[in-house]
C-alpha cells in the first residue's frame, strides 16, 4: 500500500456559533490541510496519484474558502466552521475527485501548528 501526503495552507476568519469563548469572535488563522491519499499499485511511470493534478484538486477546493469569512460559506453557513467539521467537508469533497484505484485516507486540518483535526472513514 503506498500513502501520498499533500500539504496545503489557506488563510480565513471564523467564528463558533454557540462557542463560549474566544472562539466565539471572529478571528483568522492560517489553516494548514494535509491530505493523506492511499493507492494499492503503481501507473506505469511509477506513479501512484499525479502530485500536480492531486494538487490542482485540492487547491480548486480550497480556493472557495480562502481569504473567505468561513461562516459565509457554504455548509459552514449552516454548521460551525470547526476543524473538525471543515476536515470531514474537505475529505467529502476530495473523496469524488480521486483517479480510479486510489482512496482518501485521511484529511487533518491544522489551525495552529498544534491543533488540528482529522477525519477519515
Amino acid at each position: 500500500m503506498y500513502e501520498l501526503i499533500v500539504k496545503r495552507k489557506f488563510s480565513a476568519a471564523h467564528q463558533l456559533r454557540g462557542y463560549r469563548g474566544k472562539c466565539e469572535a471572529m478571528h483568522g488563522h492560517t489553516y494548514g490541510v494535509d491530505v493523506h491519499v492511499m493507492a494499492e499499485e503503481l501507473d506505469e511511470v511509477g506513479l501512484a496519484v499525479d502530485f500536480k493534478k492531486l494538487k490542482d484538486s485540492i487547491d480548486g477546493l480550497l480556493d472557495n474558502y480562502d481569504h473567505h469569512l468561513l461562516n459565509e460559506v457554504k455548509p459552514f453557513d449552516e454548521i460551525n466552521p470547526s476543524a473538525e467539521n471543515m476536515a470531514r467537508v474537505i475529505y467529502h469533497e476530495l473523496a469524488r475527485s480521486l483517479p480510479k484505484g486510489t482512496r482518501l485516507g485521511r484529511v487533518v486540518v491544522w489551525e495552529s501548528e498544534n491543533a488540528g483535526a482529522a477525519y477519515f472513514e
